[in-house]
Protein backbone atom coordinates (compact mmCIF):
# COMPACT_ATOMS: atom_id res chain seq x y z
CA UNK A 1 0.00 0.00 0.00
CA UNK A 2 1.39 3.40 -0.97
CA UNK A 3 1.77 6.12 1.66
CA UNK A 4 -0.91 8.20 -0.03
CA UNK A 5 -3.37 5.27 -0.16
CA UNK A 6 -2.75 4.59 3.53
CA UNK A 7 -3.44 8.23 4.35
CA UNK A 8 -6.60 8.27 2.21
CA UNK A 9 -7.92 5.18 4.04
CA UNK A 10 -7.29 6.77 7.44
CA UNK A 11 -8.97 10.03 6.41
CA UNK A 12 -11.99 8.18 5.06
CA UNK A 13 -12.49 6.40 8.38
CA UNK A 14 -12.26 9.75 10.15
CA UNK A 15 -14.89 11.16 7.80
CA UNK A 16 -17.21 8.24 8.53
CA UNK A 17 -16.85 8.95 12.25
CA UNK A 18 -17.64 12.63 11.63
CA UNK A 19 -20.71 11.61 9.64
CA UNK A 20 -22.01 9.79 12.73
CA UNK A 21 -21.72 13.04 14.67
CA UNK A 22 -23.55 14.86 11.90
CA UNK A 23 -26.33 12.31 11.88
CA UNK A 24 -26.85 12.70 15.63
CA UNK A 25 -26.91 16.48 15.19
CA UNK A 26 -29.48 16.17 12.40
CA UNK A 27 -31.61 13.95 14.61
CA UNK A 28 -31.28 16.47 17.44
CA UNK A 29 -32.92 19.09 15.25
CA UNK A 30 -35.62 16.94 13.66
CA UNK A 31 -36.59 13.85 15.65
CA UNK A 32 -34.99 13.82 19.11
CA UNK A 33 -37.33 13.81 22.14
CA UNK A 34 -37.17 16.99 24.22
CA UNK A 35 -35.88 15.30 27.35
CA UNK A 36 -33.02 13.57 25.53
CA UNK A 37 -30.90 16.74 25.42
CA UNK A 38 -28.57 15.74 28.27
CA UNK A 39 -27.89 12.29 26.82
CA UNK A 40 -27.39 13.71 23.33
CA UNK A 41 -24.86 16.20 24.70
CA UNK A 42 -22.98 13.29 26.28
CA UNK A 43 -23.11 11.27 23.06
CA UNK A 44 -21.89 14.13 20.89
CA UNK A 45 -19.19 15.09 23.37
CA UNK A 46 -17.85 11.53 23.46
CA UNK A 47 -17.81 11.26 19.67
CA UNK A 48 -16.16 14.66 19.38
CA UNK A 49 -13.42 13.57 21.77
CA UNK A 50 -12.83 10.36 19.83
CA UNK A 51 -12.75 12.21 16.52
CA UNK A 52 -10.46 14.92 17.84
CA UNK A 53 -7.95 12.45 19.23
CA UNK A 54 -7.97 10.58 15.94
CA UNK A 55 -7.53 13.81 13.98
CA UNK A 56 -4.57 14.82 16.16
CA UNK A 57 -2.89 11.41 16.48
CA UNK A 58 0.88 11.22 16.02
CA UNK A 59 0.16 8.31 13.68
CA UNK A 60 -1.66 10.69 11.34
CA UNK A 61 1.21 13.17 11.48
CA UNK A 62 3.62 10.43 10.43
CA UNK A 63 1.31 9.38 7.58
CA UNK A 64 1.18 12.97 6.36
CA UNK A 65 4.97 13.16 6.31
CA UNK A 66 5.30 9.93 4.34
CA UNK A 67 2.52 10.86 1.91
CA UNK A 68 4.00 14.32 1.44
CA UNK A 69 7.37 12.86 0.54
CA UNK A 70 5.69 10.47 -1.87
CA UNK A 71 3.53 12.96 -3.80
CA UNK A 72 6.11 15.76 -3.79
CA UNK A 73 5.13 19.26 -4.84
CA UNK A 74 3.24 20.80 -7.71
CA UNK A 75 -0.39 21.33 -8.66
CA UNK A 76 -1.56 17.72 -8.78
CA UNK A 77 -4.77 16.81 -6.89
CA UNK A 78 -2.91 14.46 -4.54
CA UNK A 79 -0.48 17.23 -3.57
CA UNK A 80 -3.41 19.51 -2.74
CA UNK A 81 -5.08 16.73 -0.74
CA UNK A 82 -2.00 16.22 1.45
CA UNK A 83 -1.56 19.98 1.82
CA UNK A 84 -5.11 20.50 3.06
CA UNK A 85 -5.03 17.44 5.31
CA UNK A 86 -1.81 18.73 6.86
CA UNK A 87 -3.44 22.11 7.42
CA UNK A 88 -6.38 20.47 9.19
CA UNK A 89 -4.04 18.35 11.29
CA UNK A 90 -1.95 21.35 12.33
CA UNK A 91 -4.99 23.37 13.38
CA UNK A 92 -6.60 20.53 15.31
CA UNK A 93 -3.37 19.61 17.03
CA UNK A 94 -3.42 23.01 18.69
CA UNK A 95 -6.82 22.40 20.32
CA UNK A 96 -6.75 20.40 23.58
CA UNK A 97 -9.14 17.43 23.47
CA UNK A 98 -10.84 18.58 26.68
CA UNK A 99 -11.56 22.00 25.12
CA UNK A 100 -13.10 20.35 22.08
CA UNK A 101 -15.29 18.14 24.27
CA UNK A 102 -16.28 21.15 26.39
CA UNK A 103 -17.34 23.03 23.28
CA UNK A 104 -19.48 20.19 21.94
CA UNK A 105 -21.09 19.50 25.31
CA UNK A 106 -21.77 23.20 25.95
CA UNK A 107 -23.19 23.96 22.52
CA UNK A 108 -25.39 20.87 22.54
CA UNK A 109 -27.05 22.05 25.74
CA UNK A 110 -27.07 25.67 24.57
CA UNK A 111 -28.98 24.71 21.43
CA UNK A 112 -31.96 23.56 23.50
CA UNK A 113 -31.69 26.61 25.75
CA UNK A 114 -31.67 28.88 22.69
CA UNK A 115 -34.84 27.27 21.31
CA UNK A 116 -36.63 27.78 24.62
CA UNK A 117 -35.28 31.30 25.17
CA UNK A 118 -36.33 32.38 21.71
CA UNK A 119 -39.81 30.91 22.14
CA UNK A 120 -40.20 32.76 25.46
CA UNK A 121 -38.36 35.91 24.33
CA UNK A 122 -36.11 35.52 27.35
CA UNK A 123 -32.46 36.39 26.66
CA UNK A 124 -31.59 36.05 30.34
CA UNK A 125 -32.20 32.29 30.17
CA UNK A 126 -29.79 31.93 27.27
CA UNK A 127 -27.17 34.34 28.63
CA UNK A 128 -25.22 31.90 30.88
CA UNK A 129 -24.86 29.50 27.94
CA UNK A 130 -23.87 32.37 25.64
CA UNK A 131 -21.25 33.67 28.07
CA UNK A 132 -19.75 30.18 28.30
CA UNK A 133 -19.67 29.82 24.52
CA UNK A 134 -18.00 33.23 24.03
CA UNK A 135 -15.37 32.24 26.59
CA UNK A 136 -14.78 28.92 24.83
CA UNK A 137 -14.39 30.59 21.44
CA UNK A 138 -11.91 33.09 22.85
CA UNK A 139 -9.90 30.15 24.17
CA UNK A 140 -10.17 28.44 20.78
CA UNK A 141 -8.73 31.55 19.11
CA UNK A 142 -5.89 31.70 21.63
CA UNK A 143 -5.10 28.02 21.12
CA UNK A 144 -5.12 28.31 17.31
CA UNK A 145 -3.05 31.48 17.34
CA UNK A 146 -3.37 34.70 15.37
CA UNK A 147 -1.32 37.74 14.43
CA UNK A 148 -3.75 40.65 14.32
CA UNK A 149 -7.18 39.71 15.67
CA UNK A 150 -8.65 36.62 17.38
CA UNK A 151 -11.30 36.62 14.65
CA UNK A 152 -8.62 35.59 12.16
CA UNK A 153 -8.14 32.25 13.91
CA UNK A 154 -11.84 31.38 13.82
CA UNK A 155 -12.85 32.55 10.34
CA UNK A 156 -10.05 30.40 8.90
CA UNK A 157 -12.07 27.33 9.92
CA UNK A 158 -14.80 28.29 7.47
CA UNK A 159 -12.94 30.31 4.84
CA UNK A 160 -9.25 29.42 4.46
CA UNK A 161 -7.14 32.41 3.57
CA UNK A 162 -9.49 35.03 5.03
CA UNK A 163 -8.87 37.35 7.98
CA UNK A 164 -10.92 40.10 9.60
CA UNK A 165 -8.98 42.61 7.52
CA UNK A 166 -9.49 40.82 4.18
CA UNK A 167 -13.18 40.39 4.91
CA UNK A 168 -13.58 44.10 5.57
CA UNK A 169 -12.08 44.85 2.16
CA UNK A 170 -15.15 43.18 0.61
CA UNK A 171 -17.83 43.63 3.25
CA UNK A 172 -17.32 47.35 3.94
CA UNK A 173 -17.82 48.56 0.33
CA UNK A 174 -20.58 45.99 -0.09
CA UNK A 175 -22.32 47.42 2.98
CA UNK A 176 -21.87 51.00 1.77
CA UNK A 177 -23.14 50.38 -1.76
CA UNK A 178 -26.04 48.20 -0.57
CA UNK A 179 -27.07 50.91 1.89
CA UNK A 180 -26.87 53.52 -0.88
CA UNK A 181 -29.01 51.42 -3.21
CA UNK A 182 -31.50 50.82 -0.40
CA UNK A 183 -31.71 54.56 0.18
CA UNK A 184 -32.47 55.20 -3.50
CA UNK A 185 -35.20 52.56 -3.44
CA UNK A 186 -36.79 53.99 -0.30
CA UNK A 187 -36.54 57.54 -1.59
CA UNK A 188 -38.21 56.54 -4.86
CA UNK A 189 -41.49 56.07 -3.05
CA UNK A 190 -42.15 52.93 -5.03
CA UNK A 191 -43.89 50.04 -3.32
CA UNK A 192 -44.51 46.44 -4.28
CA UNK A 193 -47.63 44.65 -3.10
CA UNK A 194 -46.55 41.29 -1.66
CA UNK A 195 -49.91 40.37 -0.16
CA UNK A 196 -50.34 37.45 -2.58
CA UNK A 197 -47.70 35.58 -0.55
CA UNK A 198 -49.70 36.02 2.67
CA UNK A 199 -52.78 34.18 1.51
CA UNK A 200 -53.41 30.71 2.90
CA UNK A 201 -51.18 28.02 1.39
CA UNK A 202 -51.99 24.63 3.01
CA UNK A 203 -48.99 22.96 4.61
CA UNK A 204 -49.53 19.58 2.96
CA UNK A 205 -49.54 21.23 -0.48
CA UNK A 206 -46.43 23.24 0.44
CA UNK A 207 -44.62 20.05 1.40
CA UNK A 208 -45.25 18.52 -2.02
CA UNK A 209 -44.48 21.78 -3.81
CA UNK A 210 -41.16 22.27 -1.99
CA UNK A 211 -40.07 18.78 -2.91
CA UNK A 212 -41.05 19.42 -6.52
CA UNK A 213 -39.07 22.67 -6.61
CA UNK A 214 -35.93 21.16 -5.08
CA UNK A 215 -36.05 18.12 -7.35
CA UNK A 216 -36.55 20.27 -10.46
CA UNK A 217 -33.39 22.25 -9.69
CA UNK A 218 -31.45 18.99 -9.49
CA UNK A 219 -31.56 17.69 -5.91
CA UNK A 220 -31.60 13.88 -5.99
CA UNK A 221 -34.07 12.48 -3.43
CA UNK A 222 -32.68 8.98 -3.93
CA UNK A 223 -29.66 10.31 -2.05
CA UNK A 224 -31.41 12.79 0.18
CA UNK A 225 -34.54 13.73 2.10
CA UNK A 226 -36.50 16.74 3.35
CA UNK A 227 -37.66 17.16 6.95
CA UNK A 228 -39.01 19.86 9.28
CA UNK A 229 -37.02 21.88 11.81
CA UNK A 230 -37.08 25.25 13.58
CA UNK A 231 -34.11 26.62 11.64
CA UNK A 232 -33.58 25.21 8.11
CA UNK A 233 -30.22 23.63 7.33
CA UNK A 234 -28.52 21.06 5.12
CA UNK A 235 -26.61 18.12 6.59
CA UNK A 236 -24.30 16.24 4.23
CA UNK A 237 -23.03 12.97 5.62
CA UNK A 238 -21.64 12.21 2.16
CA UNK A 239 -22.74 12.52 -1.49
CA UNK A 240 -25.17 9.61 -1.03
CA UNK A 241 -26.81 10.92 2.18
CA UNK A 242 -27.72 14.61 2.13
CA UNK A 243 -30.53 15.85 4.36
CA UNK A 244 -32.45 19.07 3.90
CA UNK A 245 -34.74 20.69 6.44
CA UNK A 246 -37.31 23.46 6.17
CA UNK A 247 -40.25 24.93 8.08
CA UNK A 248 -43.83 25.80 7.17
CA UNK A 249 -46.14 28.74 7.69
CA UNK A 250 -49.48 28.69 5.89
CA UNK A 251 -49.50 32.50 5.74
CA UNK A 252 -45.89 32.87 4.55
CA UNK A 253 -45.35 30.54 1.61
CA UNK A 254 -42.19 32.28 0.40
CA UNK A 255 -40.32 31.59 3.64
CA UNK A 256 -40.74 27.84 3.30
CA UNK A 257 -40.23 27.64 -0.47
CA UNK A 258 -37.09 29.73 -0.63
CA UNK A 259 -35.64 28.17 2.51
CA UNK A 260 -36.07 24.80 0.84
CA UNK A 261 -34.46 25.93 -2.41
CA UNK A 262 -31.61 27.56 -0.49
CA UNK A 263 -30.88 24.31 1.35
CA UNK A 264 -31.35 22.38 -1.89
CA UNK A 265 -28.55 24.51 -3.35
CA UNK A 266 -26.31 23.33 -0.54
CA UNK A 267 -27.51 19.79 -1.14
CA UNK A 268 -26.83 19.87 -4.88
CA UNK A 269 -23.25 20.89 -4.08
CA UNK A 270 -22.87 18.08 -1.53
CA UNK A 271 -24.26 15.53 -3.98
CA UNK A 272 -21.89 16.83 -6.66
CA UNK A 273 -18.69 16.32 -4.70
CA UNK A 274 -16.55 13.48 -6.13
CA UNK A 275 -17.76 10.32 -4.42
CA UNK A 276 -14.52 8.48 -5.16
CA UNK A 277 -12.65 11.11 -3.08
CA UNK A 278 -14.95 10.80 -0.06
CA UNK A 279 -12.99 11.30 3.15
CA UNK A 280 -10.14 13.26 1.60
CA UNK A 281 -10.04 17.06 1.27
CA UNK A 282 -10.69 16.59 -2.45
CA UNK A 283 -14.07 15.13 -1.53
CA UNK A 284 -15.00 18.08 0.73
CA UNK A 285 -16.61 21.39 -0.15
CA UNK A 286 -14.09 24.14 -0.85
CA UNK A 287 -15.32 26.47 1.89
CA UNK A 288 -18.45 27.78 3.53
CA UNK A 289 -18.37 30.87 1.31
CA UNK A 290 -18.29 28.71 -1.82
CA UNK A 291 -21.06 26.59 -0.28
CA UNK A 292 -23.15 29.73 0.23
CA UNK A 293 -22.48 30.79 -3.34
CA UNK A 294 -24.24 27.64 -4.49
CA UNK A 295 -27.29 28.04 -2.25
CA UNK A 296 -27.64 31.78 -2.85
CA UNK A 297 -27.28 31.29 -6.60
CA UNK A 298 -30.12 28.77 -6.83
CA UNK A 299 -32.29 30.70 -4.37
CA UNK A 300 -31.81 34.20 -5.81
CA UNK A 301 -30.25 34.31 -9.27
CA UNK A 302 -32.38 31.39 -10.43
CA UNK A 303 -35.55 31.13 -8.35
CA UNK A 304 -36.17 34.85 -7.87
CA UNK A 305 -35.72 35.64 -11.55
CA UNK A 306 -38.58 36.73 -13.82
CA UNK A 307 -37.77 33.83 -16.16
CA UNK A 308 -38.12 31.31 -13.34
CA UNK A 309 -41.55 32.65 -12.42
CA UNK A 310 -42.62 32.47 -16.06
CA UNK A 311 -42.03 28.72 -15.81
CA UNK A 312 -43.19 28.19 -12.21
CA UNK A 313 -46.48 30.09 -12.23
CA UNK A 314 -48.58 27.40 -13.98
CA UNK A 315 -47.43 24.95 -11.31
CA UNK A 316 -48.47 27.40 -8.58
CA UNK A 317 -51.91 27.70 -10.17
CA UNK A 318 -52.21 23.91 -10.31
CA UNK A 319 -51.13 23.25 -6.72
CA UNK A 320 -52.56 26.34 -4.99
CA UNK A 321 -55.65 27.22 -7.07
CA UNK A 322 -57.44 29.15 -4.34
CA UNK A 323 -54.43 31.11 -3.05
CA UNK A 324 -53.25 32.07 -6.54
CA UNK A 325 -56.68 32.99 -7.88
CA UNK A 326 -56.59 36.25 -9.84
CA UNK A 327 -52.79 36.57 -9.57
CA UNK A 328 -50.21 36.64 -12.37
CA UNK A 329 -46.65 35.41 -12.81
CA UNK A 330 -45.41 39.00 -12.78
CA UNK A 331 -47.21 39.65 -9.51
CA UNK A 332 -45.48 36.68 -7.87
CA UNK A 333 -42.12 37.71 -9.31
CA UNK A 334 -42.44 41.22 -7.92
CA UNK A 335 -43.80 40.06 -4.56
CA UNK A 336 -40.84 37.72 -4.07
CA UNK A 337 -38.43 40.60 -4.77
CA UNK A 338 -39.98 43.34 -2.65
CA UNK A 339 -37.41 45.44 -0.79
CA UNK A 340 -37.90 46.72 2.74
CA UNK A 341 -35.72 47.02 5.86
CA UNK A 342 -36.55 44.08 8.08
CA UNK A 343 -35.70 42.58 11.43
CA UNK A 344 -35.04 38.97 10.43
CA UNK A 345 -31.98 37.96 8.39
CA UNK A 346 -33.50 34.90 6.73
CA UNK A 347 -36.45 37.01 5.54
CA UNK A 348 -34.25 39.76 4.15
CA UNK A 349 -34.34 40.78 0.50
CA UNK A 350 -31.23 40.75 -1.66
CA UNK A 351 -30.49 44.44 -1.07
CA UNK A 352 -30.60 44.42 2.73
CA UNK A 353 -29.26 40.91 3.38
CA UNK A 354 -25.61 41.93 3.58
CA UNK A 355 -26.44 44.69 6.06
CA UNK A 356 -27.67 41.98 8.43
CA UNK A 357 -24.35 40.17 7.96
CA UNK A 358 -22.28 43.31 8.53
CA UNK A 359 -23.99 43.80 11.89
CA UNK A 360 -23.22 40.26 13.05
CA UNK A 361 -19.66 40.42 11.80
CA UNK A 362 -19.03 43.61 13.76
CA UNK A 363 -20.54 42.24 16.96
CA UNK A 364 -18.51 39.03 16.74
CA UNK A 365 -15.30 41.01 16.32
CA UNK A 366 -16.08 43.05 19.41
CA UNK A 367 -17.05 39.99 21.47
CA UNK A 368 -13.84 38.16 20.67
CA UNK A 369 -11.63 41.19 21.35
CA UNK A 370 -13.46 41.80 24.65
CA UNK A 371 -14.73 45.22 23.55
CA UNK A 372 -18.25 43.88 24.09
CA UNK A 373 -19.59 41.56 26.77
CA UNK A 374 -22.16 38.86 26.08
CA UNK A 375 -24.69 40.57 28.32
CA UNK A 376 -24.49 43.80 26.31
CA UNK A 377 -25.28 42.16 22.97
CA UNK A 378 -29.04 42.92 22.92
CA UNK A 379 -28.47 46.66 23.32
CA UNK A 380 -25.61 46.73 20.81
CA UNK A 381 -27.63 44.66 18.33
CA UNK A 382 -30.60 47.02 18.51
CA UNK A 383 -28.39 50.09 18.09
CA UNK A 384 -26.79 48.67 14.94
CA UNK A 385 -30.15 47.73 13.44
CA UNK A 386 -31.38 51.25 13.96
CA UNK A 387 -28.21 52.71 12.44
CA UNK A 388 -28.01 50.52 9.31
CA UNK A 389 -31.59 49.42 8.68
CA UNK A 390 -33.60 52.10 10.48
CA UNK A 391 -35.55 49.49 12.45
CA UNK A 392 -35.37 48.47 16.11
CA UNK A 393 -36.32 44.94 17.19
CA UNK A 394 -39.27 45.06 19.59
CA UNK A 395 -38.10 41.84 21.27
CA UNK A 396 -34.88 39.84 21.53
CA UNK A 397 -36.63 36.98 19.74
CA UNK A 398 -36.76 39.31 16.72
CA UNK A 399 -33.28 40.54 17.52
CA UNK A 400 -30.19 38.83 18.86
CA UNK A 401 -31.94 35.51 19.54
CA UNK A 402 -33.07 34.98 15.95
CA UNK A 403 -30.02 33.02 14.69
CA UNK A 404 -28.95 29.56 15.78
CA UNK A 405 -25.27 30.13 14.99
CA UNK A 406 -24.02 31.52 18.30
CA UNK A 407 -25.66 28.73 20.28
CA UNK A 408 -23.62 26.32 18.13
CA UNK A 409 -20.37 28.25 18.64
CA UNK A 410 -20.14 29.20 14.96
CA UNK A 411 -18.13 32.39 15.39
CA UNK A 412 -16.58 33.43 12.10
CA UNK A 413 -19.36 31.83 10.06
CA UNK A 414 -21.58 34.84 9.28
CA UNK A 415 -19.21 36.60 6.83
CA UNK A 416 -19.33 33.53 4.59
CA UNK A 417 -22.90 34.51 3.67
CA UNK A 418 -21.70 37.78 2.14
CA UNK A 419 -18.76 36.03 0.50
CA UNK A 420 -21.29 33.60 -0.92
CA UNK A 421 -23.35 36.44 -2.39
CA UNK A 422 -20.26 37.96 -4.01
CA UNK A 423 -19.04 34.64 -5.39
CA UNK A 424 -22.54 33.66 -6.59
CA UNK A 425 -22.95 36.79 -8.71
CA UNK A 426 -19.54 36.43 -10.31
CA UNK A 427 -19.99 32.71 -11.04
CA UNK A 428 -23.52 33.18 -12.35
CA UNK A 429 -22.45 35.94 -14.74
CA UNK A 430 -19.76 33.66 -16.18
CA UNK A 431 -22.14 30.69 -16.44
CA UNK A 432 -24.68 32.88 -18.23
CA UNK A 433 -21.99 33.92 -20.71
CA UNK A 434 -20.69 30.38 -21.26
CA UNK A 435 -24.15 28.84 -21.62
CA UNK A 436 -25.46 31.44 -24.04
CA UNK A 437 -28.12 32.96 -21.79
CA UNK A 438 -29.54 30.89 -18.94
CA UNK A 439 -32.74 32.88 -18.42
CA UNK A 440 -34.24 31.55 -21.63
CA UNK A 441 -33.51 28.07 -20.28
CA UNK A 442 -35.14 28.86 -16.93
CA UNK A 443 -38.30 30.05 -18.68
CA UNK A 444 -38.53 26.56 -20.23
CA UNK A 445 -37.85 24.82 -16.91
CA UNK A 446 -34.33 23.80 -17.97
CA UNK A 447 -31.89 23.93 -15.05
CA UNK A 448 -29.56 21.07 -15.84
CA UNK A 449 -27.10 23.13 -17.96
CA UNK A 450 -26.37 25.42 -15.01
CA UNK A 451 -26.01 22.46 -12.65
CA UNK A 452 -23.55 20.78 -15.02
CA UNK A 453 -21.56 24.02 -15.39
CA UNK A 454 -21.25 24.16 -11.60
CA UNK A 455 -20.27 20.49 -11.44
CA UNK A 456 -17.46 21.12 -13.91
CA UNK A 457 -16.18 24.43 -12.55
CA UNK A 458 -16.84 24.17 -8.80
CA UNK A 459 -18.06 20.85 -7.41
CA UNK A 460 -15.54 18.41 -8.87
CA UNK A 461 -12.53 20.27 -7.46
CA UNK A 462 -13.39 19.78 -3.78
CA UNK A 463 -10.72 21.60 -1.79
CA UNK A 464 -8.05 21.45 -4.48
CA UNK A 465 -8.00 25.26 -4.61
CA UNK A 466 -8.54 27.97 -2.03
CA UNK A 467 -11.89 29.79 -2.37
CA UNK A 468 -10.76 32.98 -4.06
CA UNK A 469 -8.50 31.02 -6.41
CA UNK A 470 -11.36 28.69 -7.36
CA UNK A 471 -13.58 31.66 -8.27
CA UNK A 472 -10.76 33.19 -10.29
CA UNK A 473 -10.16 29.93 -12.19
CA UNK A 474 -13.88 29.55 -12.91
CA UNK A 475 -14.46 33.14 -14.05
CA UNK A 476 -11.11 34.43 -15.20
CA UNK A 477 -11.16 37.25 -12.64
CA UNK A 478 -10.32 37.70 -8.97
CA UNK A 479 -13.37 38.02 -6.71
CA UNK A 480 -14.91 41.48 -6.70
CA UNK A 481 -18.25 42.97 -5.65
CA UNK A 482 -18.79 44.51 -9.09
CA UNK A 483 -20.78 41.61 -10.68
CA UNK A 484 -23.03 41.54 -7.63
CA UNK A 485 -23.68 45.28 -7.66
CA UNK A 486 -24.26 45.23 -11.43
CA UNK A 487 -26.82 42.47 -10.94
CA UNK A 488 -28.58 44.21 -8.04
CA UNK A 489 -28.67 47.63 -9.67
CA UNK A 490 -30.07 46.24 -12.93
CA UNK A 491 -32.68 44.01 -11.31
CA UNK A 492 -33.96 46.43 -8.67
CA UNK A 493 -33.50 49.46 -10.88
CA UNK A 494 -36.06 47.83 -13.16
CA UNK A 495 -38.38 46.79 -10.34
CA UNK A 496 -38.37 50.23 -8.69
CA UNK A 497 -37.78 52.42 -11.77
CA UNK A 498 -34.65 54.07 -10.34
Amino acid sequence: MSAYTELASYLRQSRVLASCQQLLSWDQETQMPHDAAELRAEQLSMLAGLAHRRDCADELGEMLERAGDEVGSGDEPEVASVREARRDFTRRKRIPAELMEERVRTTSLARQAWIESRAKNDFATFLPHFEHIVDIMRRFADALGFEDHPYDALVAEYEPGETAASLKELITPLQERSASLLGRILDSGGAIDASVLKRRYPTDAQEQFNRFGAEKLGFDFRRGRLDVTAHPFCSGQGPTDVRLTTRYDERNVADSYYSTLHEAGHGIYEQGLPEERYGSPLGDACSFGIHESQSRMWENHVARSRAYWTWLFPHVRERFPKASEGATAEEYYRANNAVAPSLIRVDADEITYDLHIAIRFGLEERLLSRELSAGDVPEAWNAEYQRLLRVTPPTDADGCLQDVHWSAGLFGYFPTYSLGNVYAAQLFAKADEDLGGVHAQFARGEFRPLKEWLRENIHRHGRRYRPRKLVELATGHKPTIEPMMTYLEAKFGDLYSI
